[in-house]
């Protein structure tokens, strides 16, 4: 297996963030597999939910064995928003991913899919249809 480095940058407002820490962790979880990933021995998912006045909501990572993935939920704020990072060196499809915020109901979706090979290339940027 060739070793590449992709990157997914997803922005999404949404109608029902999660908001509970082991919910978050078996999205997560499901999400990993869907793309084909796994999680490292000790890798998580690992979630808190943050009460920090202006920040409140879902703080997640997750270990891969290809590299990691990182999740933040502000639901507090109108619309609630979700930040989701896919880092793999291992080839995933985007579109899987954004399949998986359905959950939450989005509003909107934007991303940027990036090759991180050699120097950060932009490989698609745009809207997600809803």
């Amino acid at each position: 297996m060739k070793t590449v480095h992709k990157h997914l940058i997803i922005r999404a407002e949404v109608n029902q963030p999660i908001i509970d820490p082991d919910v978050a962790k078996d999205w997560m979880r499901k999400l990993i597999s869907a793309i084909g990933m796994k999680v490292t021995a000790h890798g998580g998912p690992h979630c808190d939910y943050v009460k920090k006045e202006n920040n409140e909501g879902i703080a997640a990572v997750a270990i891969i064995e290809t590299s990691h993935i990182a999740l933040h939920i502000w639901d507090k704020i109108d619309p609630p928003l979700v930040q989701l990072d896919v880092y793999s060196c291992s080839e995933f499809d985007p579109n899987q991913v954004a399949k998986y915020l359905k959950i939450m109901e989005p509003i909107s979706i934007c991303y940027k899919f990036l090759d991180r090979e050699h120097l950060i290339e932009e490989i698609t940027n745009g809207l997600v249809e809803i």
